[in-house]
């Protein structure tokens, strides 16, 4: 995962026609909320296999997990119905590293920002990439990210409370490997066409 423009990431894809407006608007990563009954997103694997065969190839397909068996993640994985598992739970090293065992493709963990000792956390993960966020992820909200000034050179995707209107602040100022964007491309609990077309232009607006 290599330095360069800002990517996007649209998460929580779970109708046909969310496929149809990714498709439309090609973000670099779509996200599938994996075996999470409690979220309104989450879709079974075999939902999510009969999207991702909608998606398309110029799109990168990362399935989202909360606590999931290491099995389950590895099998999607290996089996190419998704390209990155995104950890999102309470999945520490040890869990990163028997997976690991079990798979060679990319790991991204999310972590609850609030501090300072949770970017310190945050940056010594060894998963590949790191997601900075607010609470549980999904919810709009987003941490102070003046703490982000004390973030090493490390890559991280920045999440929470990002849209259309003040991604260009957060590429410009605090310099993320890339954005994800869930509620705020939605209107009334699903994704929204024309903000997830305005969301991808105003990070492909940018020039750093």
């Amino acid at each position: 995962m290599t330095a360069g423009r800002t990517r996007i990431k649209i998460c929580g894809l779970s109708r046909m026609e969310d496929i149809g407006y990714a498709n439309e608007a090609l973000p670099d990563y779509c996200g599938f909320v994996i075996g999470v009954p409690s979220s309104r997103r989450n879709v079974t694997v075999e939902q999510l296999i009969s999207l991702k065969e909608r998606l398309s190839d110029r799109i990168c397909p990362v399935g989202v997990f909360v606590n999931a068996e290491q099995e389950l993640v590895a099998e999607l994985l290996n089996g190419g119905v998704i390209d990155i598992a995104q950890l999102h739970g309470r999945e520490d090293e040890i869990y990163i590293r028997r997976l690991r065992d079990l798979t060679d493709k990319p790991l991204i963990k999310a972590f609850s920002i609030q501090n300072l000792s949770d970017l310190e956390t945050a940056e010594k993960s060894s998963a590949d990439l790191v997601l900075l966020d607010h609470g549980k992820g999904g919810t709009g909200a987003s941490f102070e990210w003046e703490l982000l000034r004390h973030w090493k050179k490390r890559p991280y995707i920045l999440a929470g409370g990002l849209d259309a209107g003040n991604i260009p602040e957060a590429v410009s100022e605090y310099h993320p490997y890339a954005v994800d964007l869930s509620s705020s491309v939605e209107t009334g609990g699903k994704k929204d066409r024309e903000k997830i077309l305005a969301a991808v232009a105003a990070v492909r607006s940018i020039t750093i």
